[in-house]
């Protein structure tokens, strides 16, 4: 009569809802997003870095020069306040990406490591300034360009790869429990 009470491991396997177990998969995808998030922190300091010593990145010389028709240096010596203005649109513009990486950062460390389901639709957001990146500034500098589709290409292959393990760890309904 013991046994009728306490449970076998079979049954108790299968009355407890499954949990998926950590994968090595959910980690490596899961830490490369991590790195890609480091590197939307990292660029927009070192681009800050930058607008502070020469007013603009180096790696924006060569889309400034197709767009200006003139190079950086050459501007800001005939035309100081229109070079002076730019800076200033580039420190805007660093900050506004260092805050959405750290955004991203946070988002992608705790929430989506948890497997939240409504982190891995918030990383997608990234996408629109990453293609808005390369379209804007990679289509006036290859370097650039080649540089953003790391980003164009990664985030979506590693958010597909932690697709089911987010879509997968739905707790099953009550009708069928």
């Amino acid at each position: 009569m013991a046994s009728s009470i306490v449970p076998t491991p079979a049954a108790s396997a299968s009355q407890t809802p499954a949990t998926p177990r950590p994968s090595r998969l959910f980690t490596v995808a899961w830490a490369l997003l991590l790195l890609v998030g480091l590197f939307y922190i990292v660029a927009p300091i070192l681009d800050l870095l930058a607008d502070r010593s020469t007013g603009l990145p180096s790696d924006h010389t060569g889309a400034f020069q197709s767009i200006a028709g003139t190079s950086w240096s050459a501007a800001q010596q005939t035309a100081p306040g229109f070079t002076s203005y730019i800076t200033q649109l580039e420190i805007a513009y660093a900050v506004h990406e260092l805050v959405f990486g750290i955004l991203f950062i946070v988002i992608v460390a705790i929430p989506l490591r948890r497997r939240a389901l409504w982190a891995w639709w918030s990383c997608w957001a990234v996408m629109l300034a990453n293609i808005t990146y390369s379209l804007t500034f990679g289509a006036h500098d290859p370097t650039i360009l080649t540089r953003s589709l790391v980003a164009d290409i990664a985030v979506p292959v590693l958010l597909l790869a932690l697709a089911p393990f987010v879509f997968g760890r739905r707790s099953p309904s009550p009708a069928t429990a």
